[in-house]
């Protein structure tokens, strides 16, 4: 299992269409994928429960990956998240 943090730099936070992306790229992985966001925890590979999360600009969110490809499924959440989610 490996974790990292990483900060929402979208301005409206993770709304429909950052979350379909972020949520698309989790599926590339065999990994279980999941963020903490305060004491909510969310599945990275389910739009509704990254949408009910409720995460904000500048929100702190950690994702823990865990599986067989866990060190790239970690990599990419937190290069998607840096580079914005497409906005």
């Amino acid at each position: 299992m490996v974790s990292a943090v990483t900060v929402i730099k979208n301005p409206s936070g993770l709304h429909l269409r950052p979350a379909g992306i972020l949520c698309k790229e989790a599926l590339l992985f065999r990994s279980t994928i999941t963020f903490k966001i305060g004491s909510t925890t969310a599945n990275a590979k389910s739009v509704l429960s990254v949408l009910g999360a409720c995460v904000k600009s500048g929100d702190a969110v950690e994702f823990i990956c865990d599986g067989p490809d866990e060190e790239q499924a970690l990599a990419a959440m937190v290069r998607i998240v840096e580079s914005g989610l497409g906005e």
